[in-house]
């Protein structure tokens, strides 16, 4: 189904229900993997991913298709996060190593995370990285989008994109490199 045809269902009263049922099977789960690589709990994922949803519904009639619906989505999703992150911090007043320090610990933790020892060191890089810095990265990488939409869903210039990117890409680097 096309955004559009999503779209028009959302827009109709009677077919408004079953527009969002359409919706959320489309979105849902490459909206949990992006919330999931930044928050790293399943459990904080889990309702994070509804609060999007429910941020859809309510403000489905916003949306002015200057983009596709999924970057839409998208850039909900990513406050979402950033937001998450933020006043999780904020709530235990803890510096940002904490956190990582907490996010690395569900990591090691997690009975959803399985992976080889370099993919768990990989993720905890990630962690050490600043939340926007982990995010451009996610989505370049991980996500493989163009910096192009990444601008569009973040506000943010392609070159601070881009620069931010190359950041993160070097401590990683670094992090990885001193076994």
């Amino acid at each position: 189904m096309t955004d559009q045809e999503l779209i028009e269902k959302l827009s109709n009263e009677e077919s408004r229900n079953h527009g969002f049922n359409l919706l959320v099977r489309e979105y849902q789960e490459r909206i949990y993997w992006h919330i999931r690589k930044m928050v790293i709990d399943h459990d904080d994922s889990d309702d994070l991913v509804q609060d999007v949803f429910i941020k859809v519904w309510n403000n489905i009639h916003k949306f002015r298709e200057d983009s596709s619906l999924y970057t839409w989505i998208y850039r909900i999703a990513t406050n979402e996060c950033l937001n998450f992150l933020k006043k999780k911090r904020n709530k235990f007043f803890l510096p940002i190593n904490d956190v990582a320090g907490e996010l690395a610990n569900k990591l090691d933790q997690s009975a959803h995370i399985s992976g080889e020892e370099i993919q768990l060191k990989l993720q905890k890089a990630l962690l050490k990285l600043p939340d926007k810095q982990r995010l451009v990265f996610n989505m370049k990488y991980f996500d493989e989008m163009k910096f192009k939409e990444i601008a569009k869903i973040t506000n943010t210039s392609e070159g601070a994109l881009k620069a931010s990117y190359h950041l993160a890409v070097k401590k990683i680097e670094q992090y990885m490199n001193l076994d």
